[in-house]
């Protein structure tokens, strides 16, 4: 048998659009001693942990806790136990995870009523009440508030407005977003939402940070039919998970991982959130000065953007899987390519969490820079750098 020597990664800047890079006391937390899922001390963690994840989701519902598994299986989570067979789901997509939330309907039984908007641009509220109103017996809204696939950033506190005044409950993806921009639950009324840990709160990707209202807790315990899983039945988890310090077993919990995320959500908190979004949005201008200096433009219109996620143009006559590929290999520098309708029209440059720092945006700027001058690529050199330390200024 061939013997298979100890893995150890190279060091990378991980500025693609997930998972980003983590922080050094992270990584920390993620390797102290591992205790039982039961354990008294555990226990005491995770209360704090959902008070943690309450104060990020700005919300005060009792219903909030990590996911053992990734944002997809939030979704799931979401989905599964708020739509049974027949339920009417209007369901918005203006990029990939859209298209997911339709999958997701589609597999719990659910009629999908679909609101589309063209990639890169946000959610048109028009096109959701006109929608809400040919369909007045929908029970959910279905949106993506970040769409991870382009960088555009909805209008979530209009959308679950008007979900509230049609008499409609409420699924938000807040994968990206979740601190890193403004996510604000209890003033939006949002009902059911979920996120990842690998994004801006840069913890280690494989767990997914969920909040479910008073109102869908009521419709989940009072459901017709059983939610077609077990595992992510809320019915069940809530013996693990819910309100006080007793617990009834439902899975292993991933130990670890939930040292790691309960030490992320002190480091955001550390922070302050209103910190962390101004952050983000500094370093997004930064970027945004140096890349429009170099001749690259952004394919979201400015004021629906993410600052988090950047989605950008490639140079044209560039072969953009290339310039990656030397980013990687010549500077440790991870950026994102484009999906679905985009793969090979945008590159997509995350800042998220630890990520989402000065050095980093020049370094992002100086090394694409030199891959495209290499290349020959029409843009502007030598002016990049400056226009980004201006804005540092």
């Amino acid at each position: 048998m061939t013997s298979v020597s100890t893995f150890n990664p190279p060091i990378r800047t991980l500025m693609g659009p997930g998972p980003s890079d983590v922080s050094p006391r992270v990584l920390e937390a993620l390797s102290r001693p591992t205790i039982g899922h039961l354990d008294p001390r555990f226990v005491e963690m995770m209360e704090e942990v959902k008070g943690l994840l309450q104060s990020a989701f700005q919300t005060n519902n009792t219903m909030t806790m990590p996911v053992s598994a990734p944002g997809s299986a939030g979704m799931e989570s979401c989905f599964a136990n708020l739509v049974e067979p027949g339920d009417k789901v209007i369901v918005c997509q203006n990029g990939v995870f859209g298209g997911r939330m339709k999958e997701n309907v589609i597999r719990c039984g659910g009629e999908a009523v679909m609101v589309e908007d063209a990639w890169g641009t946000v959610v048109d509220p028009a096109k959701v009440e006109d929608a809400l109103k040919a369909n007045p017996d929908a029970k959910i809204l279905a949106f993506v508030h970040a769409e991870t696939s382009t960088g555009a950033q909805s209008d979530a506190a209009t959308l679950c407005k008007l979900a509230q005044d049609h008499d409609c409950m409420t699924i938000v993806d807040a994968v990206t977003s979740l601190g890193g921009t403004p996510v604000l639950v209890d003033e939006w009324g949002v009902d059911a939402i979920y996120s990842g840990t690998q994004k801006c709160l840069s913890c280690v990707p494989g767990l997914s940070p969920v909040s479910f209202s008073d109102k869908a807790l009521d419709v989940i315990k009072n459901r017709e039919s059983p939610v077609q899983s077990w595992f992510l039945d809320l019915n069940l988890v809530m013996g693990y998970w819910g309100s006080g310090a007793q617990r009834t077993y439902h899975h292993t919990a991933p130990v670890n991982s939930l040292y790691a995320l309960h030490e992320s959500l002190r480091i955001l908190q550390e922070e302050g959130l209103e910190n962390a979004w101004a952050r983000h949005e500094k370093n997004h201008q930064a970027l945004k000065a140096g890349l429009e200096a170099m001749g690259i433009g952004f394919i979201v219109k400015d004021g629906d953007r993410l600052p988090q996620l950047n989605a950008v143009t490639v140079p044209e006559g560039v072969d953009e899987a290339a310039v990656r590929k030397a980013l990687l290999e010549d500077f440790n520098l991870e950026i994102g390519a484009g999906l679905g309708a985009l793969a090979g029209k945008v590159w997509r440059i995350g800042l998220m969490g630890h990520a989402s720092n000065q050095k980093n945006v020049m370094l992002c700027l100086s090394a694409l820079e030199a891959v495209l001058g290499q290349m020959k690529a029409p843009i502007s050199k030598g002016v990049a750098l400056d226009a980004a330390m201006a804005v540092y200024a």
